[in-house]
């Protein structure tokens, strides 16, 4: 939930409330996610996770803007932002997200969770984080991802479904995201986890440490939870059940396309729905349909961060000036699957303390 929706304010309400809160450091420098910590641990004692996204390690994913097509993408953005009245940035770069510079920082000042997303960290990272306390989650799309986060050590997995809001986690930014539901994924992923106890300890009697499962991706009500505990997961995550939250900061314009997708399917009326797409930022990522999905996804090159720094002129001044056909409006497909999971301006507190009865039942 970076960019914006993820805040202090959501992040403390929900650890007060029982779940684990997150902020999200994802486009921030160092400097400010220090900050965002400072002023969560201002709001509460409970514990805050912080989620980094991890950079590339595959150099096919380090190849300059050129090799992606980036130029002719940008040729055919030019009238969208003259219509805005934006320029497109004339050049692009593959950059880490400050990565280097934050890990030091969360070293240095720990936090009792770390979660990553579009990879993981090196060994020598994990054993540093390890040694300051902190507790590490990968977030993964297939079993691939999952032999790759248990090597490395993570304490827990998030499985992430196709039914997720926003970017899918894969660990390579050309990756087509594995289509299969959310439940099908952690079944597969249990079954990686499993035998991978098994490898370490061929006769199951050594009390192995069991890595935790947490599922992500549309969960909005109990039958959701149910199904994902019955194929095994310890966990849910939530991300668009908040975004309408009275803590989240979701921009005026995403919060009226939320609230008019909600009113449409309680109607019964057509609703946008919500689609996969690399228009925006490169990198698939769900949200609700545009007519900027419609013209560009299909020709919008697999370059990330490239894109995202170049279609971002155009989606700051559709938010600014509320044009909805252009924003990034990313949400899950609980966005349009049922009005129960998003309700406007209520506490964040009574979202957890829902899906907390839901999960105990």
């Amino acid at each position: 939930m970076a960019g914006g929706p993820s805040t202090p304010e959501l992040a403390a309400a929900v650890a007060d409330a029982g779940g684990l809160g997150f902020l999200a450091a994802g486009y921030l420098d160092a400097e400010a996610m220090a900050g965002q910590i400072a002023a969560v641990r201002e709001l509460t004692d409970a514990p805050v996770g912080m989620n980094l996204f991890a950079p590339p390690e595959d150099e096919a994913d380090l190849v300059a803007a050129d090799d992606h097509g980036l130029a002719d993408y940008r040729r055919r953005l030019e009238p969208e932002a003259r219509r805005l009245g934006v320029d497109l940035p004339t050049s692009t770069i593959v950059d880490d997200d400050h990565w280097r510079a934050k890990l030091d920082a969360l070293i240095a000042d720990p936090v009792p969770v770390v979660s990553f997303t579009f990879g993981l960290p090196q060994p020598a990272d994990v054993a540093a984080l390890h040694g300051v306390g902190t507790r590490l989650v990968g977030t993964v799309t297939g079993e691939r991802e999952a032999e790759d986060a248990l090597a490395r050590g993570m304490d827990a997995i998030c499985v992430q479904g196709p039914e997720a809001g926003g970017h899918r986690g894969t660990h390579r930014v050309g990756a087509d995201p594995d289509d299969r539901p959310l439940g099908e994924l952690v079944a597969a992923v249990a079954e990686v986890v499993r035998r991978s106890r098994t490898s370490d300890d061929p006769t199951g009697t050594t009390g192995s440490t069991v890595v935790p499962l947490i599922a992500a991706g549309g969960i909005v009500d109990a039958a959701d939870v149910a199904a994902v505990r019955r194929a095994g997961a310890d966990a849910v995550q939530l991300g668009t059940a908040f975004l309408l939250t009275r803590e989240a900061g979701t921009s005026p314009a995403h919060r009226r396309a939320l609230d008019e997708e909600r009113d449409a399917v309680s109607a019964s009326r057509p609703a946008r729905g919500t689609t996969v797409t690399r228009a925006y930022t490169g990198r698939p990522a769900r949200g609700l349909r545009t007519s900027f999905i419609e013209t560009y996804g299909h020709v919008a090159p697999a370059a990330y961060p490239q894109v995202h720094q170049l279609t971002k002129p155009l989606r700051a001044a559709a938010a600014r000036t509320g044009d909805l056909e252009r924003c990034h409006l990313w949400a899950g497909t609980g966005a349009s699957r049922t009005s129960e999971g998003l309700m406007s301006d209520v506490p964040a507190a009574s979202v957890v303390d829902r899906f907390a009865a839901a999960f105990d039942a």
